[in-house]
C-alpha cells in the first residue's frame, strides 16, 4: 500500500499535469486563461516534482511569466488587457442571456472586483521589443 506522502506527491503531479494541459488549451481557446493554470501547475510541481517544476520554469514562454508571478506577483500587460477584455465580453454575453436582474448584477459585482484586482497587479516587463 502506498504511503500517504506518496499519494499526495502523485496526486500533485497529476494535478499539475492536468493544469498544464488546461493552460495549453487556453492558448487556443478564447476566454480560457493560460497564466493562472500554469502558475497553479508550478505550485503543484514545486511541492511534488522538482524536475517538472524546473522544466516549467525553464520553458521559454511560460517560465518568465511564472518567475514574474513568484518574484513580485506581476503579470504581462498583454495578459492583463486580454483578461479584462474577456471579462467584459463574457459579462456582455451573461447580461444578454440571463433574465434575472439580481443574478446579472451579482455577477457584475464579482467581475468588477476581479477587474479591480487585475488592474492593481503590477505589470511585468514583457520583452524589449514591446516599446519599439
Amino acid at each position: 500500500m502506498l504511503s500517504k506522502s506518496l499519494v499526495v506527491k502523485y496526486s500533485l503531479i497529476l494535478c499539475g499535469l492536468l493544469l498544464v494541459l488546461i493552460g495549453l488549451v487556453g492558448i487556443i481557446v478564447p476566454g480560457l486563461p493560460t497564466t493562472i493554470f500554469l502558475i497553479l501547475a508550478a505550485a503543484c510541481f514545486a511541492k511534488s516534482s522538482p524536475s517538472l517544476h524546473q522544466r516549467l520554469l525553464e520553458h521559454p514562454w511560460f517560465g518568465p511569466i511564472i518567475e514574474n508571478w513568484n518574484n513580485d506577483k506581476s503579470i504581462p500587460r498583454r495578459a492583463k488587457q486580454l483578461a479584462i477584455a474577456m471579462i467584459a465580453v463574457s459579462y456582455g454575453v451573461t447580461w444578454y442571456t440571463l433574465s434575472n436582474l439580481w443574478l446579472k448584477l451579482s455577477i457584475g459585482l464579482i467581475l468588477v472586483m476581479v477587474v479591480i484586482y487585475l488592474i492593481r497587479l503590477p505589470v511585468s516587463i514583457e520583452n524589449e521589443f514591446e516599446d519599439s
